[in-house]
């Protein structure tokens, strides 16, 4: 019998099939490198594209290092660009390449053509070989006096690339000084953007090393360098104006007049398109009156325009964002947004997390003359068919609830939600009833005439079930069938899987069965009995309690466990206060967003960490 036939697979014509390729371009580029006829160029960029292609996809071309360089020797400036590129890649793995690559970058650095200068010496400075870094310092002290301003812009980086290689060789050569004359002297606004942000990493870096980094440090909060960048800052593109705001925040004016000529002179940033730049100045507007209550209200009512204005023209990213900044000043000020409140209604095409912001907003603003309007508008959304937005509208409105405007009509709202028949819908809702319980016990009759209607074997979700068994126990004296219904869970014990739902059970069981011991008493005994025997650490050791607590008395027992109760006045918060003033002392940052502190650490040796808390 014959082999079966083998297929085989022609290679990619887009892959070298094996050494030969390579080898095939190493001749091709040798014999281009010298040669001068016409059409030349084109033929280096497709053999150039050949190889950049190969060096994306993993393939070693290092060999073909000596030629590309040579090939190098053109003034076509995509050929720079892919043989920069080239270089830059292989120079990290293999510094005795990247030895070979210094003539003829510094000879690059001195061509003619100011952007082949500077995209020579971004190469140059982008090699970080330490043991190069001698070969930086010529090259970028030219760079930094040189007459075109794209090269002056990529010397000032590079500065700052060959700090971060070798900080003792940076600052030898006095760089972080020539920095400083451009920024207070060089004309294009871009290379004085670089220079700022450059020194302010290098002495934030060299701050802890001396006293004299310190000061050169606090010397760019000084007066003079303020007023500078500030009457400068109009000719700054987007990111060099947060640069500059981001700084002037920092700035502690000597008085009040200075306080408001610093503000007269940023107001119409807030009018700009960007809304990184409104954001950053909104920050110096606040930091700056901190100090001053009345005038600092007053910048709460002069941002409210700009912020709205941002949240409704833009993508649902830039919106959530702003919306983000906005909820930090609405917690610290409801007040002054309370009559905006129609603004945070929610649109049907927002994103969920927008929404949801919104929403938390609604439930900061609401006071005594628009709590009905809120309400009105929330009891819409529970209605949605979209089902994480309804959840969080009916805890919306019992958050409402607990601020105590309104209580009335608002514990009606809820208790038409439990008549909606809808699972989600009458589990939030049953949470939220126990909480306005513990907080309202007078609304006990009402509520419970309709919770006594729910059957627990339509209750599903562990938070509510546990909310409904709270109620069975604590309200059982005005529930005809809670120990009946108790009784049914208690012997349907293995069938419940929450801990949570059997704490609140065993709790429930000894409540009811001091009010109503005779019907009880069936329950209390499955109860303890299947709780004694339960694997979760905490369901045991809470039946234990009760079970030795009744051999040693039932009237101990029954005040422990059923307490006169009094009502609940405040709810414990999320956020202690003073997470909320670090949180703003971080505006417009990622603080604000992810609602944490957020602490950067940055090091020569290791690359930066991000830790929360």
């Amino acid at each position: 019998m014959a082999p079966p036939a083998q297929s085989h697979r022609s290679p990619s014509p887009s892959q070298p099939s094996g050494k030969g390729e390579v080898s095939d371009l190493k001749s091709q580029l040798r014999q281009l490198a010298g040669s001068r006829a016409p059409g030349v160029d084109d033929s280096k960029r497709e053999l150039f594209k050949k190889v950049i292609s190969y060096m994306t996809i993993g393939i070693d071309v290092s060999s073909l290092f000596g030629e590309m360089v040579m090939c190098s020797a053109t003034s076509d400036i995509v050929l720079k660009k892919m043989c920069y590129l080239y270089v830059g890649n292989y120079a990290k793995v293999n510094p005795d390449l990247a030895l070979l690559t210094i003539n003829f970058l510094q000879r690059d650095c001195k061509d003619q053509d100011p952007m082949i200068r500077g995209l020579a010496l971004r190469s140059l400075c982008s090699l970080r070989v330490a043991n190069l870094v001698e070969y930086l310092v010529g090259p970028l002290g030219s760079g930094l006096k040189d007459s075109n301003s794209y090269v002056r812009m990529v010397a000032v980086i590079g500065v700052l690339k060959l700090y971060h290689i070798s900080s003792s060789t940076c600052m030898d050569a006095d760089f972080p000084a020539i920095l400083k004359h451009l920024m207070l002297n060089d004309p294009d606004t871009q290379v004085l953007a670089n220079c700022l942000s450059a020194l302010q990493e290098i002495w934030t870096a060299e701050a802890s090393k001396s006293e004299e980094a310190s000061r050169e440090r606090d010397a760019l909060l000084s007066k003079p360098v303020i007023y500078y960048l500030l009457n400068r800052i109009k000719e700054f593109s987007e990111w060099p104006q947060c640069l500059v705001l981001e700084l002037v925040a920092k700035y502690v004016p000597s008085d009040s007049n200075e306080i408001f000529d610093i503000m007269n002179l940023l107001e119409d940033r807030l009018q700009h398109a960007n809304g990184a730049v409104v954001l950053a100045t909104i920050k110096v507007f606040l930091q700056l009156t901190l100090s001053m209550t009345d005038v600092h209200q007053q910048v709460y009512e002069r941002i409210k325009a700009p912020l709205l204005t941002l949240v409704s023209s833009g993508s649902p990213e830039q919106s959530y964002a702003v919306l983000s900044h906005l909820h930090l000043l609405v917690m610290r000020a409801p007040v002054l947004f309370s009559s905006d409140y129609k603004h945070f209604y929610c649109q049907y095409n927002e994103s969920f997390y927008v929404k949801k912001l919104k929403l938390e907003m609604l439930t900061v603003v609401a006071n005594e003359s628009n709590t009905y309007e809120i309400v009105t508008e929330l009891c819409e959304y529970a209605a949605n068919v979209d089902i994480p937005i309804a959840r969080e509208s009916i805890r919306a409105v019992g958050k409402i609830a607990l601020q105590q405007y309104d209580v009335n009509a608002i514990v009606d709202r809820l208790l038409q939600f439990l008549e909606m028949e809808k699972d989600y819908v009458t589990a939030e809702t049953l949470v939220l009833v126990k909480d306005l319980l513990r907080k309202y016990p007078q609304w006990s009759q009402d509520c419970i005439a309709v919770v006594g209607n729910i059957s627990s074997k339509n209750v599903q979700e562990p938070k509510a079930k546990a909310a409904l068994i709270w109620m069975l126990g604590e309200y059982s004296q005005d529930m005809q069938d809670a120990p009946y219904i108790l009784e049914s869970l208690a012997e349907n014990w293995d069938d419940e899987h929450s801990p949570e739902v059997r704490l609140h059970l065993l709790t429930a069981v000894m409540k009811c069965f001091f009010k109503r011991p005779p019907e009880t008493q069936k329950a209390l005994g499955a109860a303890l009995a299947a709780g004694l025997g339960d694997f979760h650490q905490d369901v045991h050791d809470r039946a234990l309690f009760y079970y030795r607590l009744l051999q040693f008395n039932v009237s101990t027992a029954e005040r422990v466990v059923n307490p006169p109760k009094q009502a609940v006045s405040v709810f414990a918060d999320s956020q202690s206060s003073e997470i909320k003033d670090r949180i703003f002392d971080e505006f417009n940052s990622l603080s604000v967003v992810y609602q944490k502190i957020i602490v950067f650490q940055c090091s020569r040796s290791r690359p930066m960490t991000r830790t929360s808390s």
